[in-house]
């Protein structure tokens, strides 16, 4: 019964989106929303200003500019715990390179892994086929310094959804999606300034992810776009001894899904007979995803406000060590009750040692029977 669950979720939510108002919100591929890497999942999911290891190239592919050295990071967590479905899991592999008198250069790899799904027929609960179900982007990244203060970044991806290839549903054929998605992003450092007689930096940085053509499953399918997701915050580092021994980050990040435009439904003398959203084209939604919208919360439609659209998540991070030796992370996520309506705190923790390092992250759900209740993620890296 999870297998089918499963299935369902990924066909209703990912897969075969209604054309109606109540559902146009939903975008194909989410998994590229997930906030891979530990660290920032710890933070509240942030790391739109902070972006200074190897995972920048998922928060803001500017902060490559800003990097030395080489490192590579996995990310490994149980997706969805409280499924309790050994299958399902996210992984996220990164790795940067800095070539003398370019910069810094990283390539990524996400995937999740669905696991195993049955079909059955209409009526009948024997199985007609067995197909395994998963998602993944391969991409690059760089980060060019504009000066020493302002960088700006770019990543292209690949991405491949596989969620019910060769099953037929409603008598259409299922295929695997494919599409392509870029980023634009931007990071602004401060010149370090001193607050109390200790050492003080402020960075702010904008991401625009994911921008690129909708995924279709079926012939005669709509195109679903890509979650084109803009990022914007700010981090504020502050030593608080002299020595830099112990140090605190305070960091924002807020971010808006850019899919949908309104569309106005006229009579035949021009009259406004009704409104619906429906799916814009990746440039188009930069411009038109800044209306209020109008969704179905299960029992009626409620409008959905500019302000109530924008996610936000805050965090803290302590270090101890000169260098950094060992950290300490919190945070908090939010989103409007008619916008997603996921709240949740977030702890974590991270070692440095020469040149290796991990990091871990936990999820505290306000709601128990939430899917991310207790939700790990494990981040493991080295610099080389």
């Amino acid at each position: 019964m999870k297998k089918v669950l499963l299935l369902a979720i990924a066909f209703v939510l990912f897969v075969f989106p209604a054309v109606s108002s109540a559902q146009v919100a939903i975008t194909a591929v989410p998994f590229l929303q997930i906030e891979p890497d530990s660290r920032g999942a710890a933070m509240g999911n942030t790391g739109v200003a902070i972006a200074d290891n190897a995972a920048a190239m998922f928060w803001n592919p500017a902060g490559l500019a800003f990097q030395r050295g080489n490192q590579v990071s996995i990310t490994h967590s149980n997706w969805l715990a409280n499924f309790n479905v050994s299958d399902l899991f996210y992984d996220y592999l990164v790795g940067k390179y800095y070539i003398e008198g370019i910069g810094t250069v990283g390539a990524h790899l996400t995937y999740l892994n669905l696991g195993e799904q049955v079909q059955t027929g209409e009526d009948s609960p024997d199985v007609i086929s067995r197909f395994s179900s998963y998602e993944l982007a391969l991409g690059l990244s760089y980060g060019f310094e504009v000066n020493k203060n302002l960088a700006l970044g770019t990543s292209l991806r690949v991405i491949y959804s596989s969620l019910a290839s060769g099953t037929t549903v409603s008598q259409q054929k299922v295929n695997p999606g494919s599409s392509v998605g870029v980023d634009l992003a931007m990071l602004y450092k401060t010149d370090p300034f001193s607050i109390g007689g200790n050492e003080a930096k402020f960075s702010t940085g904008f991401n625009l992810s994911n921008i690129g053509p909708g995924m279709q499953y079926t012939d005669n399918a709509q195109k679903d776009p890509l979650p084109t997701l803009l990022r914007f915050g700010f981090a504020f580092d502050y030593d608080l001894d002299p020595e830099g021994f112990n140090s605190l980050t305070i960091a924002a990040d807020v971010t808006k899904i850019m899919a949908r435009k309104k569309e106005e439904i006229t009579d035949q003398g021009g009259g406004v007979m009704d409104t619906s959203y429906v799916a814009a084209g990746p440039i188009e939604a930069l411009f038109t995803s800044w209306d209020t919208f109008e969704r179905f919360d299960g029992q009626k439609y409620v409008d959905v406000g500019l302000m109530q659209q924008f996610m936000v998540g805050g965090g803290l991070e302590y270090w101890y060590g000169a260098p950094r030796l060992f950290a300490l992370r919190g945070g908090f996520y939010y989103e409007d009750p008619n916008n997603g309506d996921r709240k949740y705190i977030t702890f974590g923790a991270g070692l440095r040692y020469n040149a290796f390092g991990v990091d871990f992250s936990y999820i505290k759900t306000l709601e128990s029977d939430h899917p991310l209740a207790n939700t790990l993620r494990f981040s493991v890296l080295l610099n080389f």
